[in-house]
């Protein structure tokens, strides 16, 4: 008869009765190991007893049970014997996953004070009762602790949790720290000087203010870092500098049992500022995207700001609707360059005073910030389809004078196609939109060209073709010409088939007859082959 080797699994959700000689974790595992060896006869056979004390069952992430379960893929053990079924899970969904995990590596369970057999019908559903009752009574317990702690902070009491700095904890109170509410009281104070968050961020670390520090239950040091931007930002909103405790998910605030350190007035002043400064559109809070609130798709939804953060670098691309992301890079860089050739333009359909404005804006002059504020002053909107972006701007004086150079004047006047109504200036820019753009003449521009920028590149892309081809046809192998030009088997033939395409559809690209990216034509060459 093969060895059965048995594990015992206690847990214990809170550290109430851990100090006792003879808790309930030693009980817990004194009752299992006495019943597997009542099943000697058996050949079953103790092996290890894994401990998670003072967590809760409604959670996968414990130490022990996480070991217990890599042993069981490993073979190590074959059953887990409990004192309950709630002391291995008390989420019916956790225990049915992990129901499924021991049967997929041949492990049983037992449970010593439930008798029921998981092989039959009946087995499963008392199983399935007695985890529903487990798993009632713990959110009914989580129901009591929300309730009690509600209730406590409608009273006005501490809670518990990280003190916050000007305060210290004492007997499950706050108490203030003159030391640090001085330094509180300075930071409130020092805002409304310097009408900046992030200044003050600069100004406390200058001043050595640091986050609050303090040491936990178990001995450890917490806080005493530089305040982050968030953190002041928290700081300057916190109630209980003036003697409140807020419940934030009730949204309620009730008169604490702490000390006020500010006054309601300074608070309420901070609170203000506060406001007035999140709605100012001041260079610290504006968006660096040229179109932020002002790109349209050509269903009229409006495109805001997606950003992708990694070790190396940030991607802000432009969204409306599922599975369109647009890299906003290239579509500033249009813009930007589409406002530049409109100061260079004929202006002389333009009102005068609006005409005189413009020339005396000397672009090249600028610096990246200015452009920017300057392009948001003066676009009204833009509209993007596949196919174009029309530009909306306000060239009224009152737009464009805070960006006027006095002793200059633009005397360029170029051609450029654009439709005027007084004040309101309409350009249309054809443009070619790409979802993936990475080919070897475009590495830089990953998603929006202009119709000469992708001109350029189809000609190239027809001239790398025909210069393989002629390779090809003087009797260089395919491997020859990849080590030579060191590209892949795939570009090569890819160039390859562009070059053996239907002589009439080579003319309609190059004529621009058929208006085509280079991934398009790709594609198109496939299906076009002599």
């Amino acid at each position: 008869m093969p060895v059965i080797k048995c594990a015992v699994y206690v847990r214990k959700s809170t550290e109430h009765g851990l100090e006792q000689e003879f808790n309930s974790l030693l009980n817990q595992e004194e009752s299992c190991k006495a019943y597997i060896a009542s099943q000697a006869f058996n050949n079953w056979e103790y092996v290890r007893t894994y401990t998670d004390a003072a967590i809760s069952g409604g959670t996968m992430e414990r130490p022990a049970l996480k070991q217990m379960l890599d042993d069981i893929s490993k073979r190590l053990i074959n059953t887990v014997v409990v004192y309950k079924v709630d002391r291995l899970s008390r989420s019916i969904l956790d225990f049915h996953n992990m129901m499924k995990y021991f049967d997929k590596y041949g492990c049983n369970f037992v449970s010593i004070t439930q008798a029921f057999d998981t092989s039959t019908s009946m087995g499963k559903l008392t199983l399935n009762m007695l985890l529903s009752f487990a798993q009632f009574e713990r959110e009914v317990a989580s129901e009591r602790v929300r309730d009690k702690i509600r209730a406590s902070k409608a009273k006005g009491l501490w809670m518990g949790g990280n003190p916050p700095l000007g305060y210290d904890t004492k007997d499950k109170k706050l108490v203030v720290n003159e030391a640090e509410a001085r330094q509180v009281k300075q930071l409130f104070e020092k805002y409304l000087e310097l009408q900046s968050v992030k200044r003050l961020v600069q100004y406390a670390e200058a001043q050595g203010i640091y986050s609050k520090k303090w040491i936990s239950k178990k001995g450890n040091q917490k806080g005493g870092n530089k305040i982050s931007l968030m953190g002041m930002h928290r700081l300057l909103r916190d109630m209980t500098y003036i003697g409140q405790i807020a419940h934030k998910k009730a949204n309620a605030f009730a008169k604490g049992e702490q000390d006020a350190i500010i006054s309601k007035e300074l608070f309420d002043q901070v609170q203000q500022a506060l406001k007035n400064n999140s709605n100012n559109k001041t260079e610290s809070h504006r968006s660096p995207n040229l179109l932020s609130g002002k790109l349209f798709n050509s269903q009229g939804e409006r495109f805001i700001n997606q950003v992708k953060t990694n070790k190396n670098h940030t991607k802000i691309h432009y969204y409306a609707q599922k599975g369109l992301f647009i890299p906003a890079a290239p579509v500033d860089e249009v813009v930007s360059n589409t406002i530049s050739d409109f100061l260079n333009a004929d202006l002389s359909h333009l009102p005068p005073d609006s005409a005189s404005a413009l020339k005396s804006v000397n672009w090249a002059a600028l610096s990246g910030v200015q452009k920017r504020d300057f392009i948001q002053a003066i676009v009204d909107k833009a509209i993007f389809s596949n196919k174009q972006l029309i530009i909306y701007l306000d060239v009224s004086p009152n737009s464009v004078r805070p960006f006027i150079t006095d002793v200059y004047v633009n005397q360029s006047s170029l051609p450029m196609e654009f439709i005027t109504n007084e004040y309101s200036v309409t350009i249309t820019t054809p443009i070619v939109f790409r979802r993936y753009a990475n080919t070897k003449f475009s590495k830089k521009k990953t998603s929006l060209l202009t119709i000469t920028e992708n001109n350029n590149l189809i000609v190239k892309a027809f001239a790398t073709a025909w210069k393989y081809k002629e390779l090809y046809e003087q009797g260089i192998g395919p491997d020859n010409i990849r080590k030579q030009e060191r590209i892949s088997p795939r570009t090569l033939f890819n160039y390859l088939s562009l070059a053996y395409m239907n002589p009439n559809k080579i003319n309609a690209i190059l004529s621009g007859k058929s208006k085509l990216n280079i991934t398009e034509i790709f594609n198109t060459a496939f299906a076009n082959q002599l």
